[in-house]
């Protein structure tokens, strides 16, 4: 079973960028599609960006493209979420997730299991 926790949340100025981890153990990262969720007060779970077992496959909702960059290190077994130009509407908690099956693209959220403890993002106006 995978063990992921994310870290790098916090409170940014809307306009302003953070930079989300998610460090994985307990089955070997690089088989798997990781993606990023988050879950607003009152909201459904929502997608925001998945990538690839190998990393050469990325997707993102509609509402973070362009702002929003997913990259893994194999190595280190850790999948980022580089967040740019935050506006308010990105307040929410921050999951990371992996893929239920291995060497999957990542390409529907339905794929992924449910993620670690999160980490609070919040972005003022």
């Amino acid at each position: 079973q995978v063990r992921l926790v994310e870290s790098g949340g916090g409170l940014v100025q809307s306009g302003g960028s953070l930079r989300l981890s998610c460090a994985a153990s307990g089955r070997t990262f690089s088989m798997y599609a990781m993606g990023w969720f988050r879950q607003a007060p009152g909201k459904e779970r929502e997608f925001v960006a998945s990538i690839s077992w190998n990393g050469g496959s990325t997707y993102y909702a509609g509402s973070v493209k362009d702002r929003f960059l997913i990259s893994r290190d194999n190595a280190k077994n850790t999948v980022y979420l580089q967040m740019n130009n935050l506006k308010p509407e990105d307040t929410a908690v921050y999951y990371c997730a992996a893929a239920l099956r291995s060497y999957g693209l990542g390409d529907r959220p339905g794929d992924f299991g449910s993620g670690g403890q999160g980490t609070q993002v919040t972005v003022s106006s």
